[in-house]
């Protein structure tokens, strides 16, 4: 059975056709810059690969619609294509970052299903939820007929405990609102935590480790015996680090002091914290640590204020996490900076030697490092970890439909 895999992205859509009988990746890629309208500098495009051919072609991709469509059409392209027809595709699995109370495991997607999510879950991801059900839609619109199921990323956090994910709020609201601390990133935390554990030569439920998914939209997560404790991550992907055009972390108070000021509504605060906000409103240019990089290098100081405060976030977290654990095996770097920023990663851990942490810095100059990134007499292994969502989803969408 081959399962085509939508991970659907605030500025990005990555995806792989995977044929489950084996596990092959037969085809994937990604559109990155969907939009092109967050201040990064360059074009929106699609990279695909298969059957050894690689392909970039920068592309109008003004929505995630626009963005499947292109994926559909490399897809069943004659010369690089991975399937003959659309026939040959048994079900396809959507990321869903988080649908809030209303759904708890993955599932079908029925029009109950659809209209409960449409309806009820895309304020718990404001950012994310609406590219997904650009996704399912535009699924329906070109291959009709096929399976779809939601694989949600707050499953691997339901395992935190009350005093992790409850607010110091009136008590009513998490009965009767479903307002707690949910998450998000879960898949790519759950493979990561199964990956370090076959690197430290352990099972899953002897690990605790911290993990580090950084990228565009950015969590951190505390695993204690192989089971999520915490993650910074909260009711929505808004809470924890600073992202690409999220704020993290802010004073509650600060949303009705600039309100008045500046006569805003909320839905006018609620845009500028999820998408004008974040590495972009700190630089004033972009929300792209690649475009940071450039621009820093080039003198510019408010590019490299914004890297400072990310790496300065991201270690915080790391320092509240080794408290609640007590003790960690590994720190884990994984998303499009963790992987492929190794200065950035670096900065995110410098100062911890007294703790036990120390990088090696031979793998400073390499972008495409995957393995170990700590020095042997680290007492904590770091790893770099590539990680994958998509075979998380298309393991559970062929559960759903076999």
């Amino acid at each position: 059975m081959k399962i085509l895999v939508v991970n659907c992205g605030s500025s990005s859509l990555k995806f792989q056709l995977i044929d489950m009988e084996n596990e092959e990746v037969l085809a994937k890629g990604k559109c990155d810059r969907i939009g092109g309208s967050d201040g990064e500098i360059g074009s929106p495009f699609i990279e695909y690969k298969a059957n050894g051919q690689k392909i970039k072609e920068e592309l109008p991709l003004q929505n995630h619609v626009a963005a499947f469509r292109a994926v559909v059409r490399y897809l069943t392209d004659e010369k690089v294509g991975a399937v003959k027809t659309l026939d040959e595709v048994s079900a396809i699995g959507h990321r869903v970052v988080n649908a809030g109370p209303f759904f708890k495991e993955s599932t079908l997607v029925t029009p109950e299903v659809l209209d409960r999510f449409k309806t009820k879950s895309i304020p718990y991801a404001p950012l994310h939820n609406p590219a997904a059900l650009q996704g399912i839609n535009a699924c329906f619109e070109t291959m009709k007929g096929i399976p779809q199921v939601l694989v949600f990323d707050t499953t691997f956090h339901q395992t935190m405990p009350e005093e992790a994910y409850m607010y110091g709020l009136p008590y009513e609201w998490y009965e009767e609102d479903g307002v707690r601390r949910y998450g998000a990133h879960g898949m790519s935390h759950e493979f990561v935590t199964m990956e370090a554990a076959k690197l430290l030569g352990k099972k899953p439920e002897e690990v605790n480790m911290i993990s580090c998914h950084l990228g565009n939209g950015s969590s951190i997560t505390a695993v204690k015996n192989g089971k999520c404790v915490d993650t910074s991550m909260g009711f929505t992907p808004l809470e924890g680090l600073v992202m690409g055009t999220r704020c993290g972390d802010i004073d509650p108070a600060i949303i009705e002091f600039i309100m008045d000021r500046k006569g805003l509504d909320i839905h006018e605060m609620l845009n500028i914290l999820n998408k004008k906000s974040g590495l972009l409103a700190l630089s004033g240019k972009t929300g792209d640590i690649r475009d940071l990089r450039i621009l820093r290098d080039s003198g510019d100081a408010r590019a490299a204020m914004a890297l400072n405060v990310l790496a300065y976030r991201v270690k915080k977290y790391i320092g509240a996490y080794m408290a609640v654990l007590g003790h960690i095996d590994c720190i884990t770097f994984e998303g499009g900076i963790g992987e492929h920023n190794p200065e950035i990663v670096k900065a995110c851990v410098d100062g911890l030697e007294e703790f036990g942490i120390k990088y090696d810095p031979a793998h400073i100059d390499d972008e495409m490092y995957e393995g170990v990134i700590s020095t042997k007499d680290s007492k904590v292994k770091m790893f770099v970890i590539a990680t994958n969502e998509e075979i998380v989803i298309a393991k559970e969408a062929l559960r759903l439909v076999k």
